[in-house]
């Protein structure tokens, strides 16, 4: 009986040295009941640090980036960016801004002073402190021709600026290429693109408010193309309803998301020759049925598996799609409210990134939609987001994001010793 009684003991020993064993394998050991991460593990853009937080996830701000307006263009003293729409980064030193014109800058500190608010109601007074933006810059501007005439959408030329719509950055923020020859056509471009598979770099650019699709050389001397009636709603082979984004699968193919008003998705070749459409109008907030889109606002492709993705955005959710339309799988994004999905990428990583204005936060998918990592925080502060509408990678891993809220473009350095998994992939290789 004493042998049989060794023999448990021992067994027992060894089951627990195995356990041990194996907690340690996962990163994990066992402390009087609690379960520790062992350094260099765990759930953080940085294995393995001390203190801090991800508030940025895996990157780092860039200070002053871009610089301010005055410094590129000297006689704007006094204004800045507006609303920024979209973004696309050529490359690090050739990035491209849609921005709704400009804006006067803001007094800073204390000397700006409160004002109490009793026509709105009681206890309300404005500025209220504590960090919160002064502006929202998505309703400071109207679109080109849309302001009303009682002056209730502000006076142009003091509250806002109708210049340097599209603008062209370098890797330090500094404007070197101004598109205002073009200012005049924009109601309010939405998408900026450059198909991967394009040795010439044509950029495409998608205009909500005026309803066309344009695309220029890739010195936007010349415009090429132009798909869409200006100025004129509709919906059929000529005309969009404020589309929104478009992405490309391959050397031939393109698919357009008509979008705010309509509820379609449109494939094209590259001349502008549509191949298809799908979609029909459902009945916001929680529509269900496979193909019913309310607001189509974004548009992605994976092109190892030529599934699209379209985002639902209305009712919360991504729809997938094979190239010609045909359903194939969707998942949501999260409790709606507070989630908002303004646009979201496929990048090179296979993974979907998404922008949520609602909780202000970026939120990785696989392309399954198993959640990976979110990160983000609201605020103006650098590294703060407020409406994320657009975002970007370029080739050196650095992200770019354009805000309609606080109304700027930010670039994100990656952390040193970030987790890749965490880190929004770069661009697809293409030709260029």
């Amino acid at each position: 009986m004493k042998g049989r009684t060794l023999t448990i003991g021992v067994l027992f020993i060894a089951l627990i040295a195995v356990f041990l064993f194996m907690n340690s394998r996962q990163g994990t050991v066992t402390v009087e009941g609690q379960q520790t991460h062992a350094p260099g593990t765990g759930f953080a853009a940085v294995p393995g640090l001390k203190g801090g937080q991800d508030v940025f996830g895996p990157y780092d701000p860039v200070q002053n980036w871009p610089r301010p307006l005055a410094e590129s263009l000297p006689d704007h003293k006094g204004w800045t960016w507006s609303q920024a729409t979209d973004v696309f980064a050529e490359s690090p030193d050739r990035v491209i801004v849609a921005q709704k014109g400009e804006l006067p800058e803001l007094p800073t500190g204390r000397g700006r002073g409160t004002t109490w608010l009793p026509q709105l109601g009681p206890s309300i007074k404005f500025p209220v402190g504590g960090g919160v933006p002064l502006r929202e810059a998505a309703s400071a501007s109207p679109s080109l021709g849309k302001a009303a005439e009682d002056g209730s959408d502000g006076r142009p030329g003091i509250d806002w600026r109708w210049e340097h719509v599209i603008t062209v950055f370098d890797r330090n923020g500094k404007v070197i290429e101004d598109w205002s020859q073009w200012d005049k056509i924009w109601g309010r471009p939405h998408d900026v693109e450059i198909s991967p598979y394009d040795p010439e770099k044509h950029i495409w650019i998608v205009d909500a408010d005026n309803h066309f699709v344009a695309k220029f050389t890739n010195d936007g001397k010349k415009q090429l193309l132009l798909l869409g009636t200006p100025g004129v709603p509709g919906n059929d082979d000529t005309h969009f309803a404020r589309p929104t984004f478009m992405a490309f699968m391959d050397a031939n193919t393109w698919y357009l998301a008509d979008g705010y008003d309509n509820t379609r998705v449109i494939k094209y070749d590259m001349n502008g020759k549509k191949l298809m459409q799908w979609g029909q109008k459902g009945t916001p907030p929680n529509e269900k049925r496979p193909g019913y889109f309310n607001s189509v606002h974004g548009i992605a492709v994976d092109p190892t598996t030529r599934r699209v993705f379209v985002n639902d955005r209305t009712n919360g959710r991504v729809q997938v799609f094979d190239e010609n339309g045909k359903y194939l799988d969707e998942w949501n994004f999260g409790p709606r409210p507070p989630m908002d999905i303004h646009s979201f990428i496929v990048t090179s990583d296979r993974k979907l990134w998404a922008a949520d204005q609602g909780t202000h936060k970026i939120l990785g998918y696989d392309l399954n939609g198993h959640f990976v990592y979110s990160w983000g925080s609201w605020g103006e502060y650098p590294g703060g987001m407020w409406g994320v509408h657009g975002m970007a990678t370029d080739q050196e891993g650095n992200f770019y994001v354009a805000e309609v809220n606080n109304g700027r473009i930010q670039k994100y350095r990656p952390r040193p010793g970030a987790n890749p998994a965490f880190l929004v992939g770069k661009p697809w290789k293409g030709v260029w």
